[in-house]
């Protein structure tokens, strides 16, 4: 087990006259962007049945590439994101990704064509891949020591708002769909017709509100202060914690900055110890998505279908797996400060493999029905407390000032290359070796995750961005 050196954390008088107020303000309206993401990322799994019919998708490599093409633009929008929100800023690449949320929800909805569909679908991943990599890096560098895991914690809570957004808009449009309909019925139907279309489009409305919202926040003042604009990055942090906080803050900033070793380009990730960071950061986002949560949002209709529900049920299954993940965020929230982020991903990691497993013996014994939902729902529960937030913590606050935008782009690109093979492979993979067999890997997945996280992944509650970097030195 690694630890970080103990360094301790600003007095109390410095961080005394916090303005907390203004600092959640800050955090919510960068959130919005995590909230984009969420909803973009879930609408197709309510979707999927209406657009497979319009499209008339008829193969499992079809099926996965409709639901998994997203991933490519995800993938390219983290990689975008470390060079852009350097040149740029964070704010900036936020304001562009909100743009195209909009866009591209409007025009996958509204296509006509298969290819039109993939090609705005992608358009989309971009915008997730910017938004999954700015929104948690700008809320770790406004944020205080000892709120930030509640405060980029938030960005988590908003993806999970997004995903519940979504999943209750694609309840309520949907038309009920009969017992036993044709597939020549289903595609004549509204549903198909129409429904997954407003489905789409309703991200939109969001993507406007941050539009509207994210010029009145201030830019990264760690990012100012590396472009050496130290009186606006002073000026900032007054008005996050007053006069002592500014200073203490911005002395620190600079020692970190000054380092001559420290370059700050991309070649420097491959120095020791950054890549050993690296490699932790990377290992992080894998598992994240290797422990199989997503295809229980992705692939709901075949999940529950296979467990004996109709699409009607369904729908309202989905909207139930949104509201949980909601309620054990917010119970994240409430932790990640005080437990710490490698407890938390040490007991989440057990607890979802432990669902896993037993999700796999039901559908081995033809359980159907009420036991699976339960089992889906545990292993929903234990994610959105640990892995789920703490991951994207972690991943914002582990790097160096120097390098954390283009570290945080390579760690996030490599979680979207991840979700596109578990996304693009879950149906071959389930046809090959059933329900049962699939979550019986992504149970294993946990189990070799809590491994990595009890050797690999240091303890960083209550240190500022500086003192981390200085105890990784």
């Amino acid at each position: 087990m690694q630890s970080i050196s103990s360094y301790s954390p600003p007095s109390s008088a410095i961080e005394g006259e916090l303005r907390l107020g203004y600092i959640w303000m800050i955090a919510f309206v960068a959130a919005l962007g995590g909230l984009l993401f969420g909803y973009d990322w879930v609408v197709i799994g309510g979707a999927k049945p209406f657009y497979e019919a319009y499209f008339r998708l008829d193969t499992g490599w079809l099926v996965g590439w409709a639901n998994s093409c997203a991933l490519i633009g995800c993938f390219v929008g983290s990689l975008l994101a470390g060079t852009c929100s350097e040149k740029l800023g964070r704010k900036k690449v936020l304001i562009f990704s909100a743009l195209l949320f909009a866009i591209s929800s409007v025009l996958t909805g509204w296509s006509y064509s298969f290819t039109g569909f993939i090609v705005w679908r992608i358009a989309g991943g971009v915008a997730i891949g910017l938004a999954s990599n700015v929104s948690p890096t700008y809320i770790a560098e406004i944020s205080p020591a000892t709120w930030r895991g509640r405060l980029v914690s938030l960005n988590q809570l908003a993806i999970v708002i997004g995903i519940l957004l979504a999943q209750i808009a694609n309840w309520r449009i949907a038309e009920r769909v009969p017992e036993g309909i044709s597939a020549a019925a289903m595609v004549a139907s509204w549903n198909a017709q129409y429904g997954w279309r407003w489905m789409f489009t309703a991200v939109a409305v969001p993507a406007v509100l941050l539009l509207v919202s994210a010029p009145f926040i201030p830019e990264s003042p760690r990012w100012l202060a590396a472009r050496r604009r130290e009186a606006q990055a002073a000026e900032i942090l007054r008005r996050i914690g007053g006069e002592k906080y500014s200073q203490f803050e911005l002395n620190s900033i600079r020692k970190s900055l000054a380092d001559p070793r420290r370059t700050g380009n991309w070649r420097e990730l491959l120095d020791s110890p950054i890549r050993k960071l690296l490699l932790i950061g990377i290992g992080l986002a894998v598992l994240q998505q290797g422990s199989g949560i997503n295809i229980l949002f992705n692939y709901a209709e075949e999940v529950y279908r296979s467990a004996g529900y109709n699409v009607n049920d369904i729908l309202f299954d989905i909207v139930i797996t949104g509201a949980i993940n909601l309620l054990f965020t917010l119970v994240a929230i409430l932790l990640v400060d005080r437990f710490g982020r490698r407890r938390l991903m040490l007991i989440g990691c057990l607890a979802i493999a432990a669902s896993h497993i037993a999700a796999s013996f039901a559908y081995r014994a033809h359980l159907q029905g009420f036991w699976v939902l339960v089992l889906t729902l545990c292993a929903i529960a234990c994610y959105a407390m640990s892995l789920a937030p703490v991951t994207w913590v972690l991943i914002a606050e582990i790097f160096p000032n120097r390098v954390r935008s283009s570290a945080v782009s390579v760690s996030v690109a490599a979680l979207w290359v991840a979700s596109f093979v578990l996304t693009y492979t879950f149906p071959e993979l389930a046809r090959a070796l059933g329900t049962s067999g699939t979550f019986l890997i992504y149970g294993g997945i946990c189990m070799a995750g809590a491994v990595m996280v009890y050797f690999a992944v240091p303890e960083t509650k209550g240190r500022s961005l500086e003192q981390i970097e200085e105890g990784q030195a």
